[in-house]
């Protein structure tokens, strides 16, 4: 409930006297405010959680698959060092909650950037101060206004020259039932503890609930393989314990990656050992499973597909949703944005990142000229750049904030020379037929990445400062990734 609008906002100023407002204080939106700050401009971060890092904190349980040299992007890493911070061991891999200690907390403690990061700061609408979506005479100098409400209820307004928007998709998980919606009943399971949180703690706090239970996983993603793997480990120890995995697709294969040929061995390790697990027997696999309803009664809980052999029913204690994240566009709703029809992506990065046509743990390097949309100073970034497309690569935001700040410095020179270098998942198909295993020769640039889609060369031609980026890979967290890729 708002109780006020705060009659506080500063007066109308000249646009590049405002600061650049960042939504999200997680690894992108921190990088992004890093780089503003080299670049000569001011961040203003705004994170709808207590602290920094709050979506992580719901997951900090789960272990990343990639080690420290790949999740520490460079700007921040120069920013930290001016600290005496004591940098993790590189081979290390950090769980979310070392992610979030170890990195996110001591750069947004920094003398440089804390005076520019607000935490409980939920950014409810972003349009353009004094004027509407339907409003062209003047927009592009008109400050964008970002409208924010706090626990309390308070609402205020602030102005800012340009809008980095890396709040994620992790408060937006898709439902469970067919063509998009919600099924029957669903919001009711959820209601009573049928359904859980995506990720939960089954080795840890949640141990308890799982244990000696029937649970039906549901997606054929990483957040539904370590689900799996966690549940396999408590069913040595409580034999009782059933797993049942759900997935709409005719097989399971593609989840299990590039499994020896991944150049993450964690990556790789993931589906060797859920391989085995389905194997055994340990896991039973229910393909072409499509959910459409549940019932609750006085006799248990049930789940009903339509599957090729007919409409099933399968009786189980608590089903674990795995079925990937979606944006929340509402906020910006009186923007003028340029998406992908598919995905939600901005237009140009959508059909590179499509997982009906492309799985793929890596794609093209792309930066401010492929991000921008219609409404200039504003770019979505990070995981909810990629909108409904699943396998977010972390080392990619770094280089697209990279990009951003350059371009709204002024040097559009170091904007376009994007470069990112990236670990091979092992396994790369598009729509043609194509494989990331055989080299591809020609230009690098972002026309001619987009036109060769996932399998272009990963590094651009080298621009003003680009000889000090190296770049590693890493699927968003590991959690958010719902869909097809290693």
């Amino acid at each position: 409930m708002v109780d006020a609008i705060s009659t506080t906002m500063p007066p109308p100023t000249e646009a590049q006297d405002l600061p650049v407002a960042v939504i999200g204080a997680g690894p992108v939106g921190l990088a992004a405010a890093a780089h503003l700050l080299e670049r000569g401009l001011t961040p203003l971060v705004l994170e709808a959680g207590a602290d920094v890092g709050a979506a992580i904190r719901t997951w900090g349980h789960t272990r990343l698959f990639s080690p420290w040299q790949y999740n520490i992007d460079a700007a921040a890493a120069r920013l930290l060092r001016t600290t005496g911070w004591t940098e993790p061991q590189a081979r290390i891999l950090p769980t979310g909650t070392e992610l979030v200690d170890q990195y996110l907390e001591p750069l947004a403690a920094a003398t440089a950037l804390a005076e520019y990061v607000r935490t409980d700061s939920q950014v409810i609408a972003v349009t353009r101060s004094g004027m509407d979506k339907t409003r062209t005479t003047g927009r592009a100098d008109a400050p964008f206004l970002i409208r924010i409400q706090h626990t309390n209820g308070n609402v205020v307004d602030r102005l800012a020259r340009a809008v980095i928007d890396a709040s994620g998709t992790w408060t937006r998980p898709n439902p469970l039932g067919q063509a998009g919606l919600e099924a029957p009943g669903e919001a009711e399971a959820i209601a009573a503890g049928h359904i859980t949180a995506v990720l939960p703690d089954v080795a840890g706090g949640d141990r308890q609930r799982f244990a000696g239970r029937h649970v039906l996983v549901v997606g054929a993603g990483h957040s539904a393989a370590n689900t799996l793997l966690e549940l396999g480990s408590l069913a040595e120890d409580e034999p009782d314990t059933r797993i049942s995995w759900a997935v709409r697709s005719a097989d399971v294969s593609s989840v299990y990656g590039g499994e020896g040929r991944d150049e993450l061995a964690a990556r790789g390790a993931l589906g060797t050992r859920l391989r085995r697990l389905v194997a055994a027997g340990i896991i039973e696999v229910h393909t072409s499973f499509t959910i459409t309803s549940f019932t609750s009664t006085e006799h248990g809980f049930s789940v009903h597909a339509s599957t090729p052999a007919g409409e099933q029913t399968l009786a189980a204690d608590l089903v674990v949703p795995a079925t990937g994240f979606r944006p929340d566009l509402g906020i910006l709703s009186e923007l003028r944005l340029e998406l992908d029809p598919a995905v939600d992506a901005p237009r140009q990065l959508g059909p590179l990142i499509d997982p009906e046509f492309h799985s793929c743990g890596s794609v093209a390097p792309h930066g401010e000229k492929m991000l921008a949309h219609p409404e200039p100073g504003f770019y979505i970034v990070g995981m909810k750049s990629y909108g409904r497309a699943p396998t977010f690569l972390m080392a990619t935001g770094y280089e697209q904030v990279r990009s951003i700040a350059a371009a709204l410095a002024g040097d559009q020179a170091a904007a376009d020379a994007v470069q990112l270098d990236l670990p091979e998942t092992g396994v790369c198909s598009t729509d043609l037929g194509g494989s990331c295993d055989l080299p591809v020769t020609g230009p690098a640039d972002e026309a001619d990445s987009a036109a060769q889609g996932c399998c272009a060369p990963v590094s651009a031609a080298a621009g003003p400062g680009a000889g000090e980026r190296r770049l590693g890979s890493h699927t968003e967290l590991s959690s958010t990734a719902g869909g097809r890729c290693g």
